[in-house]
């Protein structure tokens, strides 16, 4: 009789668990978004803050799974042809836009014709395609000039958001009103900025899967400073501090707060790798020699340790550890002073002026090109630093009007989709920021990633990358630093954030906050 009254309190008592985590509707969620975002235009503007705002807004047409495995979006199921060349996407029905229109085949195809225009790393990734057809509302079908292993994992909110056709078409894309006010299909809408203090979406009550969103409204907080940042979130202001929202310092203290969560996932499809910009036109930083130099200078070991509080992880060329064919089979850059100042005699260097911009994303970036600063002065560098905000900097990057700049790049989980951005001469495209805005060009370079990205079997693409690292590694065309590590801090009452490998970018779908 016993035995029978403890199983069934142990019956009940798992039903209550299992009732317990039921998603539940209703809340307000307060987020911080640092910086603040230059705008929300997906489709025109790929820094960070941005899509991590507006991958709520806007959709893909896949989403993907921590494991990078591509899930529906858009597109509720797609297939691959026998020669691996012909893709045919089934769009879901019934969805729409925010300002009601029907979503279509219509606006996927205006979107990847916008996005050639506009969008870096779309248009890089388009490349391998010879024609898109829609033979109705609901079906898309790209056609590849020849087999592209990589291609399901260009379709991510960030990299191929689809926009609305009836609201873009035969506008001037730069100047267009809903840029500052954008309609998507996602699961929360835009309703105000109030710039320097918050954005505000709220949510979509059409969205097209059932149920979803649990939260009503999102509260995007801009908090210049990062000690208020921190302060917000211990005073209760602030329930989800995303990755990067506070100094790296403040984290372990932070992370030791009753009812806070701490979690890394959520950035497995982005493997941030943070590096210097050198300007490989023009000026000092032309010279091989003194782009090896400023490698040599730097104390990379110190950044990671003390600026980033561990959190990272010294690079040692263009792709991240974490990412396809990955070797760490190059050059070895070690801090060495004295290497770094025989190089720069060896290059002539007379002391002539060497423009640096720091990243203005708050006090572990400017500590950052403080260090790098000094690194470089050390070894007979004439550092000048130019101060900037993000619309300023991403303006002089665009413009090639620098000599060294900071910056930090998403990996997307392959060195086809990710890295051959940087280096390839195709992407020397003046007025775009994240591309070969360096200005490197080697033909052997073009022809291996070129050759990488449709090369079979796997083994034969790592014969390529690992060439092509050797290689880069040897010419620095930019100033690779550390892969970066974000850890997402949120009130253990906020559920489900994090359940893609974009994590925040597209996680308050799923999100809901246990009352």
């Amino acid at each position: 009789m016993l035995k029978k009254i403890m199983l069934g309190l142990v019956m009940i008592l798992g039903a209550s668990a299992a009732l317990a985590q039921q998603p539940k509707p209703g809340g307000v969620v307060n987020a911080v978004i640092q910086p603040e975002p230059p705008g929300l235009m997906l489709a025109m503007i790929q820094n960070g803050p941005t899509q991590m705002v507006s991958g709520n807004i806007f959709e893909g047409l896949l989403r993907y799974s921590p494991k990078l495995e591509p899930l529906p979006g858009l597109a509720e199921s797609w297939t691959v042809s026998d020669d691996a060349k012909v893709y045919t996407f089934k769009l879901k029905p019934g969805v729409t836009w925010h300002d009601g229109k029907p979503f279509t085949s219509a606006d996927v195809l205006f979107s990847l014709e916008m996005l050639k225009e506009t969008h870096a790393r779309a248009r890089n990734n388009l490349v391998q395609v010879e024609k898109v057809e829609a033979p109705d509302d609901l079906t898309v079908v790209f056609t590849l000039k020849q087999p592209f292993g990589p291609f399901l994992g260009i379709f991510e909110v960030g990299s191929m958001p689809i926009v609305p056709k009836h609201l873009y078409a035969g506008t001037d894309f730069k100047t267009n009103p809903y840029n500052n006010a954008p309609i998507g299909t996602g699961p929360f809408m835009f309703k105000e900025w109030q710039k320097g203090s918050f954005i505000h979406l709220v949510k979509n009550p059409n969205y097209h899967v059932k149920g979803k969103p649990y939260i009503d409204e999102i509260y995007w907080q801009i908090i210049p400073d990062a000690a208020a940042r921190a302060v917000a979130f211990e005073t209760g202001k602030i329930d989800v501090l995303p990755g990067g929202a506070v100094e790296n310092f403040d984290v372990p203290r932070l992370s030791k707060l009753k009812d806070t969560c701490v979690t890394g996932a959520g950035w497995e499809f982005f493997s941030p790798l943070s590096w210097l910009w050198l300007n490989n036109r023009a000026g000092p930083t032309a010279d091989k020699r003194i782009r090896q130099a400023i490698m040599y200078a730097m104390d990379r070991d110190f950044a990671k340790d003390v600026i980033w509080n561990g959190l990272g992880k010294v690079a040692t060329g263009p792709s991240a550890s974490s990412i396809k064919f990955y070797t760490d089979d190059v050059r070895k850059y070690p801090y060495d002073p004295a290497k770094a100042k025989a190089l720069l005699k060896e290059a002539g260097y007379n002391g002539e002026k060497i423009r640096m911009l720091p990243l203005p994303y708050g006090e572990t970036w400017q500590r950052w090109g403080e260090a790098v600063k000094q690194n470089l002065q050390d070894v007979g560098l004439n550092i000048e630093t130019i101060a900037t905000d993000v619309p300023g900097m991403n303006q002089k990057i665009g413009d090639w009007d620098y000599d060294i700049a900071f910056t930090y790049l998403y990996q997307y989980g392959d060195p086809a989709l990710g890295v051959g951005r940087n280096y390839i001469s195709s992407q020397i495209i003046k007025g775009q920021v994240f591309n070969n805005v360096e200005g490197y060009s080697n033909p052997e370079i073009d022809k291996l990633f070129a050759d990488g990205a449709v090369a079979t079997p796997d083994s034969k693409r790592k014969e390529i990358y690992d060439k092509a690292q050797k290689i880069l590694v040897e010419d620095v065309p930019v100033a690779w630093m550390l892969e970066l590590q974000f850890p997402t801090i949120t009130r253990c009452k906020v559920k489900d954030l994090i359940t893609t490998a974009i994590g925040v970018n597209d996680g308050f779908r799923d999100a809901w906050i246990d009352k």
